[in-house]
């Protein structure tokens, strides 16, 4: 059923949310898991259902997205007919940047009316999940619905900008809200920000919704259109990991080292990433490392505990990694040591530097930076 849906993915998502990620990058490229980006998890999610054609929405800070996700190939991406497909962040009639979800959808009219499939799949690139889009498409289907919204029960935290719903037995929303940062917190039933919608409808809609004037897509479509549209909940339940702020990121990549975790996201189907050519992490005599994700091409002399370490990060002897994310290129030189602390790529903390942050504020080094 996959196969004959488009998917749409915006890259730039609820990034106020996390400033201190993006200097350099949009939200799907930030690093995650020790040697991925957020992004892998959308595109692999769409392969592994299907789906063959993909618009990449970019707003802009978008050099190192390109440079990671390049021609597709590693997705299977690179095709003739379709494959992925980088989308300008300006409509065909506009030069202007998109600034709100609906400006975004908007520019993507002239790319959905030149496709030909029947559905189209919405998808925000702010989590990390491992989805069966087929089953939700499917679910679409069966409902006849107009709008079907992919949502969560979980608890609301106040660090983000959510859609709130309620739905009967059947799954069909009666009522929605959406909750600015800082309102409310507990739980609910929240919006992913993944929705499948028939092609022409979305188009019709979009068009009707300009004509109009509506600038917000939550409250002047899905919010204020419930009597008159089929919308439907379409609930997960397996492991989210959503990124709404900088905590979030901190908490969730520790989870990857819950075997559990790392079971659910990267067992069956496969999370694909860009291919890397590293040679093997090379231990020294003296190394200790427990209970951690080391990538290819590390090199470790010191100490390493309860820490993910990306590709080519370099631990030297006497220094201590405790509690934390350790990005592409890194150096923790001689006798230095850090604790819950996120360094973004090509970090170098100099010999004998002590660094501490807290589980619920890590301490976080951007990106090039000398200490």
């Amino acid at each position: 059923m996959a196969a004959t849906a488009v998917g749409v993915v915006f890259s730039h998502t609820h990034e106020e949310n996390v400033p201190e990620l993006v200097h350099r990058r949009t939200m799907a490229s930030i690093p995650y898991g020790g040697r991925y980006r957020i992004i892998d998890f959308a595109l692999s999610n769409m392969v592994n259902s299907g789906i063959t054609t993909v618009g990449l929405s970019a707003n802009n800070n978008y050099r190192s997205l390109v440079d990671h996700i390049g021609s597709g190939k590693d997705w299977d991406l690179a095709r003739k007919d379709g494959g992925l497909i980088l989308l300008p962040p300006f409509s065909e009639n506009s030069e202007m940047y998109d600034n709100t979800r609906m400006e975004a959808i908007a520019s993507l009219t002239g790319f959905l009316t030149r496709r030909n499939e029947k559905y189209v799949v919405l998808y925000d690139c702010d989590a990390v999940a491992k989805f069966d889009i087929s089953d939700i498409i499917n679910a679409h289907e069966k409902k006849d619905a107009d709008i079907t919204i992919v949502t969560r029960k979980g608890i609301v935290e106040k660090t983000h900008d959510y859609l709130l719903v309620d739905a009967d037995e059947s799954g069909r929303i009666y009522e929605a809200k959406k909750v600015d940062r800082g309102i409310t917190k507990g739980e609910a039933t929240v919006s992913l920000g993944i929705m499948v919608f028939n092609r022409k409808f979305l188009l019709n809609l979009v068009n009707d919704s300009i004509a109009h004037g509506f600038r917000s897509f939550s409250k002047d479509v899905i919010i204020k259109q419930l009597s008159n549209l089929r919308i439907f909940s379409y609930n997960f339940e397996g492991y989210y990991a959503g990124i709404d702020s900088v905590s979030a990121y901190f908490k969730h990549n520790m989870e990857l080292l819950q075997k559990d975790v790392r079971d659910e996201l990267f067992s069956g189907r496969d999370i694909y990433t860009k291919v890397r050519d590293s040679a093997p992490s090379k231990y020294g005599a003296e190394a200790e490392v427990k209970n951690s994700l080391v990538s290819d091409g590390c090199e470790i002399e010191g100490t390493v505990e309860n820490s993910i370490l990306f590709r080519g990060v370099r631990v030297g002897k006497g220094s201590v990694v405790r509690n934390s994310i350790v990005m592409q290129d890194s150096v923790i030189s001689e006798g230095a040591s850090i604790d819950c602390v996120i360094t973004d790529k090509n970090v170098v903390i100099t010999s004998k530097r002590h660094l501490a942050g807290c589980e619920s504020l890590p301490y976080i080094i951007q990106k090039g930076k000398h200490l």
